[in-house]
């Protein structure tokens, strides 16, 4: 059997967004990239987002040999009243964030990223998630579970943290880490096609 060819890097690791890709039928290899995630100074959280996205396929770029291929960077962050939430360091922090979130409406931002050796480009997904009141108790109980460790915001809607959502507005997909309508479309601007997709077309 033939391997067919890739058409991408992936400058991320994560599980969701691998999973994400793959669903479509995508072709890519993931690279692990360290870039700092830190807010600089009046920076709002649309432009930081995006900043970071493009960071991580920027340095997915410079670990690549073969240049004609891009690479995808993606970064996604929780926005409530002023507060730009990454991941939990602990749990401390973690409660902190779900405490914030708890009763409230805040804002999910997931930035995509394709870069090559002409440029880059992004795209932005702009989501609402809308929480019931989530009890202490509840928090410490969730911390425990493993799930809040590495999702930003300390929560993960499409695990168990659905049960504290009342509501939904915008991409689930880019809430979850990688909106796959702007993903493809994106993609698209390079070319890159899901080989799936492009098989129900000729079908």
């Amino acid at each position: 059997m033939i391997s067919s060819p890739i058409q991408f890097y992936l400058a991320s690791r994560s599980p969701r967004r691998v999973e994400l890709l793959s669903q479509l039928g995508y072709i890519f290899e993931t690279l692990s990239v360290d870039v700092c995630e830190q807010v600089k100074g009046g920076e709002n959280p649309i432009e930081f987002v995006k900043r970071i996205a493009i960071e991580k396929a920027q340095a997915g770029i410079e670990q690549i040999k073969n240049k004609s291929l891009p690479a995808l960077g993606a970064d996604t962050i929780v926005y409530c009243e002023g507060q730009i939430m990454g991941k939990p360091q602990d749990q401390d922090e973690a409660t902190r964030m779900l405490s914030a979130l708890s009763n409230t409406t805040h804002r999910v931002y997931t930035a995509v990223a394709v870069c090559s050796a002409l440029g880059c480009r992004v795209v932005l997904s702009e989501n609402e998630v809308s929480m019931r009141k989530i009890s202490t108790a509840e928090m410490a109980q969730y911390w425990l579970t493993g799930e809040p460790h590495d999702k930003a915001g300390g929560y993960a809607v499409q695990g168990l943290a659905a049960v504290f959502i009342d509501n939904i507005r915008g991409s689930y997909s880019g809430i979850m880490g990688l909106p796959l309508f702007e993903t493809a479309e994106l993609l698209g601007a390079y070319n890159i096609v899901s080989p799936m997709l492009l098989n129900y077309q000729r079908n």
